[in-house]
């Protein structure tokens, strides 16, 4: 399930962001790239002292332009890639990644920030403010605003490289869930639920495949292991899901993998740190990696001890079932559930046709508009992919956003349950306009 909250326009190109294509974010991308770092340019330049105003404020006000743009764009390749969308993303991460050096490694910029750092007694800052610059400063320093000479250099070649292998990274990653499927037969379909039975057909259709399928998105595999019955399948199933980005080929990750846990070592040594982890955590609640290590260990015992508790008696209801094996990785959620009805009379597909998607998207309405006075008014309009609904949201009248839902698991879509914000539409009321 994909969800969007708009909230603005699609920046420098001026066209509507549903009909935008990689042909229109070229362009809006190198713009908005200009304009900020323009804006940036003008902060660093300011002949007058440094003021919180004036440099951490207008920092924080610079980039609305590329804001809007990498919104919908990252948006949109999120929940509809395509072979040019990726394309267009293999070509900008880079850039980006240089925009981003450009602003840490500005030496006047980041001596302003400092000068305001060393000074933020005698501000009067309020505790907001203060918080604020904390944080802009530390992520200065933290980005390596403080190197100088080659190690400077390097740095931004390290976050220039982890930006492309990260983009690699996903869309390897989506591509063998896109690609990879298991044609079921009729008998195949025995013992699944209905709803499991209806998701294979309509994944087969999607596939153009004359019967269902098992595909890698996980509203399918998941409830396909933890429900079919047939363990050859089941084992099919699980080893190509968990082999996602380690098949060989141009769409192996093992080698990206190894790479970027090395540029991440020698990024966080750059900056004086002891490990990736120790760079890492010192933002984090727990601050430090022996927090973690401390954290974990004090649930790693009694939680292993459960899990093998659970695990011999779901070894023992595989012997039931005539198996004469050890209980494997595809054999965990089948038997799982068959504990769990077992156990607690609790039957996940008896349960489903209590939760209709038209009845969960009535309650979350409805449960916005008790607790925040929001209206929900559908929309007809053109949205990037025919799964989206989209609907006006007011209150008492008047106009607040655009959401638009897209609930259904696709090969263009990564997964999980995720939502993200986009400029909006221009209108209110009654009548939107893309």
């Amino acid at each position: 399930m994909a969800s969007f909250r708009t909230t603005g326009r699609l920046g420098p190109s001026g066209r509507n962001w549903i009909a935008a294509t990689p042909e229109d974010f070229a362009p809006a991308f190198e713009q908005a790239l200009a304009a900020h770092l323009a804006e940036i340019e003008a902060i660093a330049d300011n002949p007058e002292p440094a003021s919180f105003a004036n440099t951490i404020l207008a920092m924080e006000g610079a980039g609305e332009a590329l804001d809007k743009v990498l919104s919908v764009f990252f948006s949109v390749a999120g929940a509809d890639s395509n072979d040019a969308r990726q394309a267009l993303q293999r070509d900008v991460s880079p850039k980006l990644s240089a925009h981003s050096s450009a602003i840490y490694a500005n030496a006047r910029l980041f001596g302003r920030v400092a000068d305001l750092w060393a000074r933020r007694e005698e501000l009067g800052l309020s505790d907001e403010e203060a918080r604020v610059l904390y944080l802009t400063h530390r992520g200065f320093v933290r980005a390596g605003a403080a190197l100088e000479g080659a190690e400077a250099e390097r740095m931004k070649a390290v976050k220039s490289r982890l930006a492309v292998l990260g983009t690699a990274f996903t869309q390897n990653l989506l591509k063998d869930e896109a690609t990879w499927f298991m044609p079921l037969s009729e008998d195949d379909l025995d013992g699944l639920p209905g709803f499991v039975v209806d998701a294979a057909r309509s994944a087969g259709e999607a596939l153009g495949q004359e019967g269902p399928v098992v595909t890698l998105s996980r509203s399918l595999i998941t409830p396909f292991l933890q429900f079919c019955p047939r363990r050859d399948l089941r084992q099919t199933a699980f080893e190509a899901w968990a082999s996602r980005g380690a098949n060989g080929g141009e769409t192996d990750n093992r080698g990206i993998a190894a790479e970027v846990l090395a540029l991440r070592e020698e990024r966080a040594k750059l900056l004086g740190y002891a490990d990736f982890a120790s760079y890492k955590l010192e933002t984090e609640m727990a601050g430090t990696p022996d927090r973690v290590r401390e954290l974990l260990m004090q649930v790693w015992e009694p939680a292993r001890a459960q899990a093998l508790r659970d695990a011999a008696e779901m070894e023992e209801m595989l012997r039931e079932d005539g198996i004469n094996d050890a209980l494997q990785p595809w054999d965990w959620r089948y038997y799982a559930e068959k504990r769990r009805r077992a156990l607690h009379d609790l039957d996940e597909a008896e349960l489903k046709p209590y939760l209709q998607l038209e009845r969960m998207i009535e309650a979350a309405f409805t449960c916005a508009n008790r607790l925040f006075g929001l209206e929900f008014r559908p929309l007809d309009v053109a949205l990037y992919h025919p799964d989206c609904r989209a609907w006006e949201v007011t209150r008492n009248g008047r106009h607040v956003s655009v959401f638009i839902g897209d609930y259904f698991a696709r090969g263009s879509k990564r997964s999980g349950a995720w939502c993200s914000s986009t400029p909006t539409p221009r209108g209110s009321g009654s009548k939107v306009e893309w």
